[in-house]
């Protein structure tokens, strides 16, 4: 495991995953929470593209959240460009089973301290859905603070929603 979360660990992602992630990720759950490039329903083919996707990566910023037998979520970074190449937008998904069990808590603690010292970043931030208080929950307890609401900022699903705006500071960059 490249990072230890208890029974459960954040590691690269492998390509014998692609069966865990397609059973997990298929699920309107999980779908209503992510952006339009998670597909819905989720395939064994979407799995697959991911993962290609994931292999040509450099630097890797996607991990899977997985117990000693499969991969049971995802985490990950994307790097901003430009101004904002010291910034990353952090995204989360855990497979249902695993709900309400703190794992996403201690994955986001312990994901965000190994990518602020890998990737050199000052800030890392999230934006979930307004209509997404558990996400909202757990990045309040993984430290991130609410820095405001982006009012009518997304469409998913049929309908037009605000976003939060988390963000945790790397401390000796403030």
């Amino acid at each position: 495991m490249l990072i230890d979360i208890g029974k459960f660990g954040i590691r690269d992602w492998q390509k014998g995953d692609a069966l865990s992630i397609a059973k997990y990720a298929n699920n309107k759950k999980i779908w209503k929470n992510l952006r339009d490039g998670f597909p819905h329903p989720y395939h064994f083919m979407d799995a697959e593209n991911f993962l290609s996707l994931v292999f040509s990566q450099e630097p890797r910023t996607y991990f899977a959240i997985a117990s000693n037998k499969e991969a049971i979520g995802s985490i990950g970074l994307g790097i901003g460009k430009d101004v904002h190449r010291f910034s990353a937008e952090l995204g989360f998904w855990l497979a249902e089973p695993f709900w309400n069990m703190g794992i996403m808590t201690k994955a986001i603690v312990r994901f965000t301290e190994f990518a602020f010292e890998r990737f050199k970043l000052n800030r890392i931030y999230a934006e979930p859905y307004v209509t997404n208080p558990a996400s909202a929950r757990v990045l309040e307890k993984a430290g991130y603070i609410l820095e405001g609401t982006l009012k009518a900022n997304v469409y998913k699903d049929g309908r037009v929603l605000d976003q939060f705006l988390y963000a945790k500071v790397q401390e000796n960059s403030e």
